[in-house]
């Protein structure tokens, strides 16, 4: 059966225009400008749906998520994250190689597409993780093979540390995929740790994470990894920038050299550490308001390509640790869209701009043909979002695995109403 999806107000490749989507066998047939249905285009067989006064946007592509499966069921299964993810809007992930196996051998690559095959609602695609020792298989890869290389060169969750300075240069040298590299230099953030847990001991307040996880720290990482792209040619995009400072690295012109932010640095800042704690502990750390305004002026200019979440659940327990022991890491992906649509609302973007980052540009960055945008012949993944419709995020209402978001208690002006993947419906609010 053919749906007809009219009187819509589509946006899409920076554009916004009243009109009709056409979705035949999960794709999308035709894209139709205007109020009314194109009635003589339909055959028999058409369901409509009325989307009168809502957008019509292409489903998010998040390219940057951390679904604990296989590994860690107490914090995340596929199931679990993909069912919050299309809740809010997001029908492709890409999912980080820090699981139990670590995602860095090919078989632990075939296991994880299958767990995720069986019990995915969004589309996805996995990460294989860069160690020092499989460059040799890295170096074989292709794009059928992996979604891409994720490089940690600071420590974080799963600790798969790569900071040798020859296995790095080879790294660069010879990945055939682009490389996704966490940047945090981990002298810098060793330092910092010894010098605080001198002072406080075990307990260290959360609110001098952004002092730890330094601006020093991240530019210092990023500048490493921007030369070494610079130096190979290498496919680089810098996942999570923090800091204001990082944009000077970015806005040397090279095509290849590319960065995301994340919601939660455009939205939080160091004040709110007083108030969220360890909820608010990631890596990298949130930081002031001035790298949180030049991270919101950055992605209206387009020095930031995209947006992702990083979204990286632990259970409200784990998170109750001492500074020390309290994981880093934000469950976000249900409030990721509306969120970067209420930012957009108060003035920082537009509601273009939002679609650009989140849907369109993840999808030429990494390649993914046929989805992110409205297109007649493309994967019909589509979400359709009331605006103006106040309310609030609340822990009750989440569908993280970990019963919790960093967005509990933020009011939000949009709100997502219908998903489809590949044509089919997996969500539809009640």
């Amino acid at each position: 059966m053919q749906l007809l999806i009219h009187s819509a107000r589509i946006v899409n490749e920076g554009a916004s225009f009243e009109g009709s989507v056409l979705v035949d066998q999960g794709k999308i047939q035709g894209v139709y400008a205007g109020l009314q249905p194109p009635l003589p285009a339909l055959g028999g067989n058409t369901e409509t749906l009325n989307a009168a006064g809502l957008l019509l946007l292409p489903g998010v592509i998040d390219t940057h998520v951390h679904f604990r499966d296989p590994g860690f069921p107490h914090k995340g299964t596929w199931g679990s994250e993909s069912r919050a993810a299309v809740a809010g809007g997001v029908t492709s992930v890409a999912d980080m190689p820090n699981t139990l196996p670590q995602t860095t051998s090919m078989e632990a690559l075939q296991e994880k597409n299958a767990i995720a095959a069986q019990n995915s609602l969004a589309n996805y695609y996995c990460y294989l993780g860069a160690t020092a020792h499989n460059i040799d298989l890295i170096a074989k890869l292709s794009k059928d093979d992996a979604f891409a290389v994720k490089l940690f060169m600071g420590s974080s969750t799963g600790n798969m540390l790569l900071s040798d300075e020859r296995l790095l240069n080879r790294l660069f040298a010879e990945c055939p995929l682009p490389i996704v590299a966490h940047c945090e230099d981990e002298n810098i953030i060793r330092q910092n740790t010894e010098r605080y847990q001198s002072e406080y001991g075990a307990q260290i307040p959360f609110a001098l994470h952004p002092q730890i996880r330094s601006e020093e720290a991240c530019y210092t990482a990023t500048e490493r990894a921007v030369k070494l792209a610079q130096k190979y040619g290498a496919q680089l995009h810098v996942a999570h920038v923090s800091t204001a400072r990082e944009l000077e690295l970015l806005g040397a012109g090279s095509a290849k050299i590319t960065a995301e932010t994340c919601p939660h640095y455009l939205w939080f800042c160091d004040e709110d550490y007083a108030a969220k704690g360890a909820l608010l502990k990631c890596n990298p750390a949130v930081k002031s308001a001035a790298d949180r305004a030049g991270l919101r002026r950055a992605v209206a200019s387009g020095a930031i390509a995209s947006v992702a979440t990083d979204h990286a659940p632990h259970t409200l327990s784990e998170k109750q640790n001492a500074y020390l022991n309290a994981p880093s890491g934000l469950p976000l992906i249900q409030h990721s869209l509306v969120a970067m649509l209420e930012l957009a609302q108060r003035g920082f973007f537009s509601v273009e701009t939002v679609v650009e980052k989140m849907c369109h540009a993840p999808a030429r960055i990494f390649g993914i043909r046929h989805r992110g945008f409205i297109r007649a012949g493309y994967a019909a993944d589509l979400v359709l979002v009331k605006p103006d419709a106040p309310w609030r995020a609340a822990n009750e209402t989440t569908l993280h695995r970990c019963g919790w978001s960093a967005f509990d208690g933020c009011t939000f002006s949009h709100r997502v109403v219908r998903t489809f993947v590949n044509g089919k419906t997996v969500y539809a609010e009640r």
